[in-house]
């Protein structure tokens, strides 16, 4: 039997192992307090004043207080805009973070803290507050310029969020719940995240806990660079469920220079309607792979028209990147510079080709045309009922061909398809459809062991889908 005084020392051995093991564990993880002191002061606190028509009734889960702008930007329905009753106007406030990129008062934050405000607010570290005048606001971004007189301000260094790895260390700085300058700390979880209705910002998706009031703050590296500036984040239960997601801060820096030099931003615009392309659809058109962005519908005038794009192009790559998704189109053409060439590559009729095209500058608005319905009949194999559509209706649909789809068979090919009543046929395999009767010809030459493409024109919009018969 070992002795006691033996046993002892062993555990006392195995102790300082287990510390020295701990200590060395905690000396690799990151130490931010050095970054904190640093940054702080360049982080500033944002409110907002709107005037109103009628003040909303109050929320109980605040406190009687009403619901801020930013927890609606962030959680959606979840706070939705109570009904306002009768009664005299009103101030509603929301809270933000910014933070400051230039000694005499430029500060940059989210286009949705400030949006609709009449007066804006800036708190420093200091505790001064400064009116801050709104030089201009990106909402395809999410960018918003404001400058406030003053002078000398502590400014933050600018990192570069193109050099950003899946895995860093990242920490964030701003004013959760107007907690002002709370410090949270993560890693990147993903980069060039495209949200669904921000097409044109390929986002940081970090673990960082974000919530609101924290928007518009600055998202930093373990140098104590900015990358990004912390805008969004994803919840089902109200709260930071650990995924959130910041504006690459080489985005954010181009949006602020042409804010300041020009009071608007200008992006690249292709004048296309695109889709993306499912496996029937890669399958009809001849390809291995779902990849890339689908042309449905051209603006006529516009610069892919004018450079011999076609309704059906697959646009693969732009300037030598891949377009692995159709979402990724407008981020890869909204940032070449209106009146500079792009080089896009494409899948047409099964064949890769380049083409070369000048790109155009986003117009303020386009309009969306829609469409009506037309009288006569025709049944088709598909199980449609389809209606000739006159020159004068194409007209006013903007289409040169097409038969309305006026009823659907439940479990017939075009329903599998996706056809719905209402939609326009305007080809069929690469094929415009002139009328009810050319469209029975082309339905009974297709091909029964692959799908094959459709195109359609859908409350204003253009889009394939995959056919498939047999």
């Amino acid at each position: 039997m070992m002795p006691l005084t033996r046993q002892f020392s062993l555990w006392a051995l195995l102790l300082a192992v287990l510390l020295s093991w701990q200590s060395a564990f905690a000396r690799d993880l990151p130490d931010f307090t050095e970054l904190v002191e640093q940054a702080a002061p360049g982080v500033v606190n944002i409110s907002t004043t709107r005037v109103v028509s009628d003040r909303s009734q109050a929320f109980e889960g605040f406190g009687g207080q009403e619901i801020p702008d930013i927890f609606r930007h962030f959680f959606g329905d979840r706070f939705p805009a109570p009904p306002g009753g009768p009664g005299r106007g009103g101030e509603r406030q929301s809270l933000g973070s910014g933070f400051v990129i230039s000694e005499d008062g430029y500060i940059l934050t989210n286009a949705h803290v400030v949006e609709g405000a009449d007066e804006i607010l800036v708190r420093l570290n200091d505790r001064r507050e400064l009116e801050a005048e709104l030089i201009g606001a990106d909402t395809q971004t999410d960018v918003a310029l404001l400058k406030v007189e003053a002078t000398d301000l502590p400014t933050l260094n600018m990192g570069d969020s193109d050099q950003l790895r899946v895995g860093e260390w990242v920490a964030a700085i701003g004013s959760p719940f107007g907690f002002d300058h709370s410090v949270t700390a993560g890693i990147i979880s993903a980069i060039n995240r495209t949200l669904p209705r921000d097409a044109y910002v390929p986002f940081i998706q970090t673990d960082v806990a974000i919530n609101p009031g924290n928007s518009g703050g600055p998202l930093f590296n373990l140098d104590g660079e900015v990358v990004g500036i912390n805008a969004q984040i994803f919840t089902r239960s109200g709260g930071f469920m650990g995924v959130s997601f910041a504006i690459p801060i080489n985005v954010a820096m181009d949006v602020a220079s042409q804010l300041r030099d020009d009071g608007r931003v200008r992006r690249g615009w292709l004048g296309v309607m695109i889709q993306p392309v499912s496996r029937d659809l890669a399958e009809s058109f001849g390809m291995d792979n779902p990849s890339g962005a689908l042309i449905a519908d051209l603006d006529p005038e516009g610069p892919a028209a004018q450079a011999g794009l076609q309704a059906g192009d697959i646009v693969l790559e732009v300037d030598g990147e891949e377009v692995e998704r159709s979402r990724n189109l407008p981020r890869l053409i909204g940032r070449v510079n209106p009146g500079d060439d792009a080089e896009l590559t494409i899948m047409r009729d099964g064949d890769r080709q380049d083409i070369t095209v000048t790109i155009g500058d986003w117009p303020d608005s386009e309009a969306p045309v829609q469409a009506r319905s037309s009288e006569s009949d025709a049944q088709a194999r598909l199980g449609i009922a389809v209606a000739e559509l006159d020159e004068a209706e194409r007209q006013r649909l903007g289409i040169d061909s097409g038969v309305l789809v006026r009823d659907i068979a439940p479990g017939g090919a075009a329903a599998e398809a996706g056809i719905l009543p209402g939609d326009v046929i305007v080809s069929l395999d690469h094929h415009a459809v002139e009328g009810a009767e050319q469209l029975r010809e082309l339905i009974n030459s297709l091909p029964t062991d692959r799908a094959v493409p459709v195109r359609l024109y859908r409350e204003g919009r253009s889009l394939f889908v995959a056919l498939r018969l047999g």
